[in-house]
This record gives structure tokens, sequence and C-alpha cells, in this order.
């Protein structure tokens, strides 16, 4: 695989919309942000998925998904939709009435999640099942947003001749995340690309080359590879501001320490984030994902459209 340049005008900039915007409740000031993100240029909105994360908390990425579409033309993506905890009949036809809506496009991306064992289990799914349940269903998914008529019997799901039509006007992507050895393999032999997070530039490089190796080996050479990585990242007028920022909101969404995090998550001006994503895409990635902290979401969202031109221009 050719690498895109580090300013090669193919490289691609998306942003997490900021939980404060949903968990307001408030349509005019969403439709209000999605215009601003329209104009800033931003490539991509990313939305994030969980049932019930750490006591409760959390969107189902699907509607989520669904509201921004509705709202804009940006390409919308789902960084990262849980998929094991779902059935794939009903997620593909969720899936292709999204794609429908999309005037942007929609990416697909999924993992398997686990870092709260309690929410797969209140759905019913033993954690330990979550990859064996993914590799089963993403086929099955794919399958039918194709229009497929698709016959399995599998160790979690039966299907007799399901079908979902019509079928989507624009193909959907699907893009895989995860870290270990599994989600590598997942992503060469099912997916459109992989999503990378909390990993270094070098691993970045070497997940690529197994997930394309992958491929190939599974006779899959000719797919249209958008890899990206996922990037927490605090802005802030000072390098301590900014980390006080991403380090508050990381710590109450995953209750673990920041410093486990923070040779991962970049803080600092624009400039600062604009460096450390150059390497991750002279490993290979296309698609550069912010969820970026900053002190309000049109902050971040000023900041985010700054980190895309400077890797544009």
């Amino acid at each position: 695989m050719t690498r895109p340049d580090v300013n090669d005008r193919s490289v691609t900039v998306g942003l997490r919309i900021s939980h404060e915007l949903f968990e307001a409740g408030d349509a005019r000031a969403l439709r209000a942000y999605l215009q601003s993100v329209t104009e800033a240029g931003i490539d991509r909105l990313c939305v994030g998925d969980h049932v019930s994360f750490h006591g409760g908390r959390g969107f189902d990425g699907l509607v989520q998904a669904t509201a921004v579409a509705a709202l804009c033309d940006v390409e919308v993506q789902t960084a990262v939709y849980l998929l094991p905890l779902r059935h794939p009949v009903p997620v593909a036809r969720q899936v292709n009435s999204l794609a429908h809506l999309a005037g942007g496009g929609f990416v697909f991306g999924v993992g398997v999640g686990g870092e709260d064992p309690n929410e797969v289990r209140v759905c019913g799914v033993d954690p330990t099942t979550r990859g064996r349940r993914m590799d089963e269903a993403l086929p099955i998914v794919r399958r039918l947003v194709a229009g497929e008529s698709v016959t399995h019997h599998g160790e979690f799901f039966d299907l007799d001749e399901a079908r979902i039509l019509p079928v989507p006007r624009r193909q959907v992507p699907v893009v895989v995340g995860g870290r270990s050895p599994a989600a590598l393999r997942r992503a060469g032999r099912f997916g459109d690309g992989y999503l990378g997070v909390w990993v270094t530039p070098e691993r970045m490089a070497e997940a690529i080359a197994e997930v394309e190796t992958t491929a190939a080996a599974a006779g899959r050479a000719d797919v249209a590879w958008r890899h990206g990585i996922q990037v927490w990242c605090g802005f802030g007028d000072t390098p301590t501001q900014a980390r006080e920022y991403v380090s508050a909101e990381m710590e109450a969404l995953y209750r673990i320490p920041f410093e486990r995090f923070e040779k991962y998550t970049p803080t600092g001006t624009p400039a600062d984030i604009a460096a450390a994503a150059r390497p991750f895409i002279a490993a290979g990635c296309t698609d550069v994902n912010l969820i970026a902290v900053a002190a309000t979401p049109d902050e971040a969202l000023r900041c985010t459209a700054e980190v895309r031109r400077l890797l544009r221009d």
C-alpha cells in the first residue's frame, strides 16, 4: 500500500460530537452546532455507542448517527458500535435505513467493547463470547446490507432466507476498532479498514500491515482501505489547562486514572495536536478522528478545524 503524504488532501479529519450536546436534550442547539460543523469544513462527525456504561451512561450509536445524518450532510461514523450486544438482522436494517438518510455518507465502525463487563451482561451476553459473536455477526450484517439473502446457522444466530431491502445507493464502509490481535484479524477478514485507539504510530503501522496481510491471505485483494486513528486530545490556553480538560472527561467516563491514557493523549494547541497526528498519517492512516475536549464544544470544534487546516494545507 502506498502511504499517504502527511499533507495529502485525501487525509480527512473527523470530530466526535461532545456528549454535552446530546445530554442537554436541546435539539435547537444541536442543529446550530451541526451548522457550525458544516461551515468549519470538518470531514466527518463521529458518535460513540454504549447501552449501559458504568452504571447506566451512554447513547445508542445508530440512533445518534441517524439524528446527525438527518440534520447535516457531513459524513457520519459510529466509532465504535458495540455489535456483539445486538442481533445482526435488526442492526442491518438500522444501518440500511441510516445509509439511505445520510447525505454525506455513513461509515459503520464496530468494536467488541468490554471496558465495563456488566454492560455486556445486562444485554444478556456472556462477556467471554464477545469476539466470537462479532466474528459471526459482522459478515451477516455486511451481506444483508449488500442486499443478499442470508441463510446462516451458527453458534449464536440462526437465519433462514433473511433479507434487507432496498440496497443503499452508496456503499457502507466497515471499519473495525480494537487493539487485540483478534481485532486486527477481524479487520482483515471482514473490514474496509482498521480504526486504532491508544496505540503508538509504530504499532499503528504494524497493525495496518497485519490487517492487509490477513486480507490478502483471505483473497481480499481489492479493498479500498480507509484506516484511521481515534485520538482523545485536549485543547487549552496552556498545556496544564488542556490536560485538565481532557483528563477530567476521560476519568469521569472510564473511571481509570488519566495516567493510564496520558502517553496516547496529546494536549496543547492545534499545532501540537497536528504534530501528534502526522506520524499516524505517515503510518498509513487516511482518517484522523479527534475526541476533542476544550473549554466548550464550540472551542473544541474551532480547534479541530484548525488541526484539519494544518494537516491539509
